[in-house]
This record gives C-alpha cells, sequence and structure tokens, in this order.
C-alpha cells in the first residue's frame, strides 16, 4: 500500500514574500494656530484673485448681487 502525500509546502515551489509592513504615522506636537489654513485666505472664502478691468468688476457685481437686488 502506498500512503498519500503530506499536505504542505511542495519543494520546488516559491514562496511569496512577505509585505513589509507601513511605518507608523509621525506625531507632530506643533500648535495647529500656528499654521495657516485655507480659510484664513481670501481663496478659502471663495474669493477670487483681483482682476483689473470693469468687464471683471461688473461680473463680480452681478455674482454678488443679493436676491432682493433683482
Amino acid at each position: 500500500m502506498s500512503t498519500p502525500a503530506a499536505p504542505g509546502p511542495q519543494h520546488g515551489s516559491a514562496v511569496p514574500p512577505k509585505p513589509e509592513p507601513k511605518p507608523k504615522p509621525r506625531l507632530v506636537f506643533d500648535d495647529p494656530l500656528d499654521q495657516q489654513s485655507s480659510d484664513d485666505t481670501d481663496r478659502g472664502w471663495g474669493e477670487r484673485p483681483p482682476a483689473g478691468g470693469s468687464t471683471a468688476d461688473l461680473a463680480r457685481f452681478l455674482d454678488e448681487k443679493p436676491p432682493h437686488h433683482i
């Protein structure tokens, strides 16, 4: 009688390499209020950069006109 092959790794089969662990996030102890946020800028509030010309001024006026001024 013959015995069945034992389960386990076969000779000649390649073992996949273990993936490298992800580095842990750095702890930063800086004061967050020392950094400027996007809300501290005009762009963060939806302002456009200043553009010259009366056409740009008219477009801004029409975009920002309150609804009761129609």
